[in-house]
């Protein structure tokens, strides 16, 4: 039974895969072949069959109706996988698929446009000058460039003038005027301190406008001088390029009343009229020179020369300036006497300082002077230098960060002022110069005035020596006034004619005239 019931099994599927195959031959024999391979292992499973006999398909009465269900279910199965045409479908999608893939991209280079305008080249690249025409080979020998500020050669310089002809009666008669303004000497009567009431009232009547902005000199201005003059207001501007301009405001228009020199070949760091002789305005310079510039004689003499060292600051050491004090940047110091001939120095003081930025006289114990180092201040005792290294009497080490000056009062010297990197402005009491001097106030105030601008440095108001001016970064641009206890006392504002940075600032000693000079060599003058 067995054996039967397999091989009418075998007939049966032999037949439909035959009907099948004559449908569709080439799509479905790996289905009909499944249906056998499955057919044929069951017929494995159940019993050995006839290999020899070929069954019918009428051999189907010996099944049980549960084998007839079963061989039903293949032929239905098989049909059904037929009426799918799943070969063709898989055909079609492979067809479909070639004709859809891109070819390999190229990217396509852009047309270069005969007329069109190209990309910008520089000509200096191209080798040729502004008119098209080509420039000739660049020789194989390199060209030595000169120094663009060499050194000025020594002894008197006579006043040229770099902006004017030099031969005019209007250039003689601008001499004249200063030599003959500094002759005229205001009387010597001492001023008690004004309140700061009575002070506010008088800056407040201060005013800037177009005719007290001119450009003096090239370049940043790193010091400005007032003419202590009290007819005429003349002023005083040293420049990084190692000019010095002098502006006579009195004068109209203001074109004519300005005159540019080159007395020094590098910046112009300190400048000072002589308070013996205004008609000397001394300048000291970055190029190791110290002159003194006759207005009565119409030339620099040269006071001191040191061409192996760079100057930053001086001061006198006595009232009828014949000595002086001169600070190196390097941190010595010398000792110029100016009634002994020559240009050199009469002393050369190694300090403790790597560097000295300022150096300021006291007042009234005009033996004592005060220098502003990297990061310390020092008060020496001028009597007491010696050429080794010479030990301050007191130092002050409260700043953080790089010191830009030091500066005593200007009437009793009881007071220090320091301007510090750190933002801050701090006030000493130097009333009594002893091992320490204590720190009366802290001032905040922005003093980053970053690596294009000259940096801050708060002087005294010579007339009022509890107030200090110092510039701003503030917007609108300003000078500001603060009191020594801290307090905001004023604002010099402008509007459009200060609109910039007034970095040094300098206040007349007995008028109220005040002049601040920027980077771009101009000179802001506010005046009542």
């Amino acid at each position: 039974m067995e054996a039967t019931s397999s091989k009418a099994e075998s007939t049966l599927q032999k037949s439909s895969l035959d009907v099948h195959a004559e449908s569709n031959k080439r799509q479905y024999k790996s289905t009909s072949d499944t249906v056998i391979l499955s057919a044929d292992t069951e017929s494995s499973q159940d019993g050995d069959s006839d290999e020899g006999t070929t069954p019918g398909m009428d051999d189907f009465s010996g099944l049980s109706p549960y084998e007839k269900k079963r061989l039903k279910n293949i032929s239905e199965n098989a049909n059904f996988f037929a009426s799918l045409q799943l070969s063709e479908s898989a055909a079609r999608l492979r067809e479909m698929i070639k004709k859809r893939q891109p070819p390999e991209s190229k990217r396509k280079k852009p047309k270069k446009k005969e007329n069109g305008t190209g990309c910008r080249r520089s000509m200096r690249l191209l080798k040729v000058d502004p008119s098209g025409v080509s420039l000739p080979a660049t020789p194989t020998q390199p060209i030595l460039v000169a120094d663009e500020n060499p050194l000025l050669p020594p002894g008197p310089l006579e006043m040229t003038s770099e902006n004017r002809d030099d031969n005019s009666e209007l250039f003689k008669g601008f001499l004249q005027t200063w030599a003959e303004v500094s002759k005229t000497r205001s009387k010597n009567t001492e001023k008690a301190l004004s309140s700061i009431k009575s002070y506010k009232a008088n800056l407040n009547g201060m005013i800037i406008s177009e005719d007290t902005v001119y450009k003096v000199t090239k370049g940043p201005i790193f010091s400005v001088a007032l003419h202590p003059s009290e007819i005429r207001t003349l002023v005083a501007a040293g420049a990084r390029s190692g000019q010095v301009g002098l502006w006579d405001l009195t004068h109209q228009p203001k074109e004519d009343g300005v005159y540019i020199f080159q007395p020094h070949s590098q910046p112009v760091s300190c400048l000072y009229f002589s308070p013996a002789n205004p008609a000397h305005l001394l300048s000291l310079s970055y190029d190791g020179t110290l002159r003194c510039g006759d207005f009565s004689r119409a030339v620099f003499e040269e006071v001191y020369r040191d061409e192996g060292s760079s100057f930053s600051s001086f001061d006198f050491l006595a009232e009828d300036a014949s000595t002086l004090i001169v600070g190196h940047w390097d941190g010595s110091m010398s000792l110029v006497d100016r009634r002994t001939p020559g240009t050199s120095c009469e002393k050369l003081i190694n300090s403790s300082l790597s560097k000295i930025r300022t150096v300021h006289v006291h007042p009234v114990h005009r033996q004592y002077f005060i220098t502003a180092g990297l990061r310390d201040i020092h008060i020496y005792d001028a009597r007491c230098l010696k050429p080794s290294r010479s030990q301050p009497l007191i130092s002050l080490t409260e700043h953080t960060k790089s010191i830009a000056s030091a500066y005593f009062s200007p009437l009793t010297g009881n007071r220090v002022v320091t301007t510090c990197a750190d933002c801050k402005l701090r006030i000493f009491d130097s009333s009594c110069i002893s091992s320490k001097i204590p720190l009366l106030t802290t001032i905040r105030h922005n003093t980053i005035t970053g690596r294009w601008l000259t940096r801050f440095q708060a002087v005294w108001d010579p007339k009022q020596e509890d107030c200090i001016i110092v510039g701003s970064m503030a917007h609108p641009r300003r000078v500001e006034i603060f009191h020594e206890r801290g307090k905001w006392v004023h604002s010099f504002l402008g509007g459009e004619c200060l609109a910039s940075v007034c970095s040094i600032n300098a206040m007349h000693p007995t008028r109220y005239i005040l002049a601040g000079g920027n980077s771009s060599g101009r000179i802001h003058v506010f005046m009542n």
